[in-house]
């Protein structure tokens, strides 16, 4: 599948690869948040461009915040904070106290003093899912590569923080199939 990724797509990969082995956390896997982080680093290519047309360029630091705070929640969305919350679980609480008690950052593997982790840096299911529905994504469009913008379209598919961040930020599949392929967008891709 690499071999039908443009230049953009490969450089978001590694700038995905690039974020987790910045992160000073220790971590081991490419998740699909690497994978938005690093789209949101691209200037010049398809996915920059959509986000650009789509208001996202000035509320990048905005959507990185939306990021860290969700890693903060240990990955959970704000629509599962929110039903959390309805069974009576306030999730920021338990962050506050597991943070109390174990440093900032615990809950998102980010405690210090606890050694690194050597080994090689891996994509975790999420982010192999997304490369996966970039392929599909692709093939929706009648494309014959993989662009950093099918790597964009294909976040939006999945359910998850990613998702969700760009919607609240008003990126969502269709308004994307708008930007980049005009009005007669095809199908998702699921």
């Amino acid at each position: 599948m690499f071999e039908r990724f443009t230049k953009d797509a490969r450089d978001v990969v590694k700038g995905a690869y690039a974020h987790v082995e910045g992160s000073g956390g220790g971590g081991r896997c490419v998740e699909p948040e690497h994978l938005l982080l690093a789209l949101l680093d691209r200037e010049g290519s398809r996915g920059s461009f959509a986000l650009v047309a789509l208001g996202l360029d000035e509320r990048r630091e905005s959507v990185r915040e939306a990021l860290r705070e969700a890693r903060r929640r240990a990955g959970l969305t704000q629509a599962e904070t929110d039903a959390l919350a309805g069974l009576g679980i306030d999730v920021e609480e338990i962050v506050a106290r597991v943070e109390e008690a174990h440093g900032v950052g615990a809950l998102a593997g980010e405690r210090k003093g606890k050694g690194r982790w050597s080994g090689r840096v891996s994509f975790g299911r999420g982010a192999k899912e997304v490369l996966e529905r970039s392929l599909r994504v692709a093939l929706a469009q009648r494309d014959r590569h993989i662009g950093d913008e099918h790597l964009l379209l294909a976040l939006t598919l999945r359910p998850g923080v990613p998702a969700e961040v760009l919607a609240d930020h008003g990126v969502t599949y269709e308004s994307l199939l708008r930007v980049l392929y005009g009005s007669g967008g095809e199908a998702k891709a699921g």
